[in-house]
This record gives structure tokens, C-alpha cells and sequence, in this order.
């Protein structure tokens, strides 16, 4: 009796472990070593241009791998260490459709439209995309922007007209129905929910990258939604894990937030122009000063526009001692570069950058300052508050 239980217990046993094996044969999915893109674009001719080009880095990247299309049809293959964001770029730039690649196949199909009115720009629609499961989390992740674009509509309608009122009187340098305008219920009105949208913009955003500070998602969604940091992001920064910080996009932040020191390099002539469209060349800007600081930011930036009052008081006290401001916006919108000018009134030059100049000094966060001596040469960088005081104190105290 007990030999037939016991056979009976093997048996099952034996039931058990096959049953087990190849419940983990099931589980176990091999991941593809590389990746292929297969696109199926209706309506661009055979022979239009498609490039892969890096996203997500900051930088004016060159593709990876070039094609053509035919019948419509492209390829592209390679691998990747983890996922990465790409721009699949058609005919020189004239249209892009973003994807984020990881090593399977995907399937891209679109439908174009070349505008010819417009310089034969690529428009698209019905987008698909299939078989990336990083794309489709990303999609999913990002869908918040859409609420964003229709908060950004619903704040400007009605403000037209006292918007165009504004821009006007400001093109003609009328400051006082600037102020009037500005201080009139309807401009007052249009400035409190521009705050408000732009801290629903950042709350977005840091909830979105706090939320993934365990996985290279973090720094990736800090590539994605900051086009330029600030000293503020150091924290954000900070809280990602090993894992997080030693990824691709981790060290792409790690890169811009710490970029490297030009301390006892030389200045080289630039030439930009300012907001009446004059240009200027830097040479001749600082010609018989003793020090230049060279002061990026833009009008969106919240820590730049907090130093200026600082950098007034240093003007104001060390200009007639040799020491010269030269401010230069990293601005795309020169709307709001203008509305910032107008309203901090700075003293000193300013102008607009060409994306040329901000390259060369390697500004990878704002404010970025760098102080230059009477020879071109870079003597110290990023000097704010109390610190550029000091230091100008000190080089000017004869």
C-alpha cells in the first residue's frame, strides 16, 4: 500500500516539476539583440531623404544613418544599450516624427502632406508606431501635455487685442502706455494666468521626473522637458539612483548641469544683434574696459531674472571703475525676449544669441556667467550675488 502511495506522490512530483519547466519556458522571452525601424509613408516621392537623428541631448546632432524611400518604404537597424529617443527626419529637415527605439521591431506608418506654400515643409498624420514598448509608455506618459496646449489656448483667447496694443507701443519705445496698458484689469488679468500656467507647467514636470527617479526614465524625462537647467535642477538631479545617474540620459545631465570649466581660455569675436535688429561686434563693445562679464540667460528663466537686480548694483558701482555687462539671450521667442527688456531695463548691451555663440562658450545652464580681463582671456564663470562683489571689489580696488 505504501509502494503505490509513494508512486502515486513521485508521479506527481514528476507532473509538477514538467509542469513548472514549462510554465518558466513560457516566462522566459528572449529580447531581441538590435533593432529595425520599418517605415510606410504615403505621400513623399521616391528618392526624399530620411535621416535618424539623435533626441533628447541638447545638441544640434548629426544622424546616425541615412535612407531614402521607395514605394513609400524605408529601413533602418542597429542596437542599443537601452532606449533612446530618436528623430526620424524627412527631406532636409522639412519634417520630423519622434520615436523612442529599444531593440525590437517597430513599424512606423504616417500619411505626408508637402506644403508647398510653406517652403515644402512635411506635414503629418495618422501616425503609428508599433512595437516598441518604451514608445508607447513614453506616449502615455506625456499625454498631460495635451491638457497643457489647450490651458496655453484657453489664457490667450480674448487678450489679442490688448496684446497687440502692447507689442505696439513697446516697438515704438512709448514706455508710458506701455505702463498704462500694463497696469490696465485686462493686461493684469492675462499676467495672473500666465503665472498660473506656467506652475502648472513645472509642477507637470518635476511630478513627471520624480516619478521615475529610480530608472533612466528620470533623466531622460529631464532632457525631454527642460531645453536648457538651471542651478535648481542640481537637486532634481541628485535624488535619481546609481542606476538612474549612470545611464545614457543620466550622464547627458550630469554633462550639462557640470559642464566643463573655460577658466584661462580666450574669447574669440562674435557679432549679434541687439533688439532693433543692429548688430554689434563684442570686440568693440568692450574696447578700453578692464572686465566684461558675459551674462547668458533668457526671459523664462527664473534665477537669471533674479540676479539682475545684482548685476545692476555692480554696474552701477564698477562701471566707471573699466567693468562692462554684456547680456546675451538664449531666447527662441523674441516676444518675450522684447517684454523681458522692456521690463528689467537693463543698462548695458544687450543682444539676441544666433545658438552659435551660447555653443562656443559650452552654456549648458543659465544664468552662465563668465568674466573676461582686458586680454579675451576667461578669468572666472559663473559669479553671482555676493560673489561677483567680491570679486570685482577685489580686481578694481585701486
Amino acid at each position: 500500500m505504501n509502494t503505490i502511495k509513494y508512486k502515486i506522490l513521485g508521479f506527481c512530483i514528476c507532473l509538477f516539476l514538467v509542469s513548472n519547466t514549462q510554465a518558466q519556458k513560457k516566462k522566459t522571452v528572449i529580447q531581441p539583440a538590435s533593432y529595425s525601424v520599418e517605415g510606410n509613408i504615403t505621400g513623399l516621392e521616391d528618392g526624399t531623404e530620411v535621416k535618424l537623428i539623435p533626441g533628447a541631448t541638447h545638441l544640434s546632432e548629426s544622424a546616425v544613418a541615412e535612407t531614402t524611400i521607395k514605394d513609400g518604404k524605408f529601413t533602418f537597424t542597429g542596437k542599443l544599450n537601452e532606449p533612446r529617443l530618436f528623430y526620424v527626419s524627412f527631406g532636409k529637415n522639412k519634417g520630423v516624427i519622434p520615436v523612442l527605439i529599444e531593440n525590437s521591431k517597430i513599424k512606423l506608418t504616417a500619411e505626408a502632406e508637402v506644403l508647398k506654400d510653406q517652403n515644402e515643409r512635411i506635414n503629418f498624420k495618422n501616425e503609428i508606431i508599433s512595437g516598441s514598448k518604451s514608445h508607447d509608455y513614453y506616449k502615455k506618459e506625456i499625454a498631460f501635455r495635451e491638457e497643457l496646449n489647450n490651458d496655453y489656448v484657453a489664457y490667450h483667447k480674448g487678450t489679442e487685442e490688448v496684446a497687440a496694443a502692447y507689442g505696439k507701443a513697446r516697438t515704438s519705445g512709448n514706455k508710458k502706455l506701455m505702463d498704462s496698458i500694463g497696469n490696465s484689469p485686462e493686461w493684469k488679468s492675462f499676467e495672473a494666468k500666465e503665472k498660473a500656467f506656467f506652475t502648472k507647467v513645472q509642477s507637470s514636470s518635476e511630478n513627471l521626473i520624480t516619478k521615475h527617479k529610480a530608472t533612466w526614465w528620470g533623466p531622460f524625462f529631464m532632457m525631454t522637458q527642460y531645453s536648457y537647467f538651471t542651478p535648481d535642477q542640481k537637486p532634481v538631479f541628485e535624488q535619481f539612483s546609481e542606476i538612474a545617474k549612470k545611464s545614457y540620459y543620466g550622464q547627458l545631465v550630469d554633462k550639462d548641469l557640470n559642464p566643463t570649466s573655460l577658466i584661462g581660455t580666450s574669447v574669440t569675436n562674435f557679432g549679434l544683434k541687439d533688439k532693433n535688429g543692429k548688430a554689434y561686434n563684442v570686440k568693440d563693445i568692450v574696447t578700453g574696459k578692464k572686465y566684461i562679464l558675459i551674462d547668458f540667460w533668457a526671459s523664462w528663466c527664473g534665477p537669471c531674472r533674479k540676479e539682475i537686480p545684482n548685476l545692476k548694483t555692480a554696474y552701477s558701482t564698477y562701471s566707471e571703475k573699466g567693468f562692462e555687462i554684456l547680456s546675451i539671450s538664449i531666447d527662441k521667442d523674441d516676444k518675450a525676449w522684447l517684454k523681458a527688456l522692456g521690463m528689467e531695463n537693463m543698462p548695458w548691451h544687450n543682444l539676441l544669441d544666433d545658438d552659435k555663440v551660447s555653443k562656443a562658450f559650452n552654456v549648458k545652464t543659465i544664468p552662465a556667467t563668465y568674466l573676461v580681463d582686458s586680454k579675451g582671456v576667461i578669468i572666472s564663470d559663473n559669479l553671482r550675488g555676493a560673489a561677483l562683489e567680491e570679486k570685482l571689489k577685489d580686481l578694481l580696488k585701486s
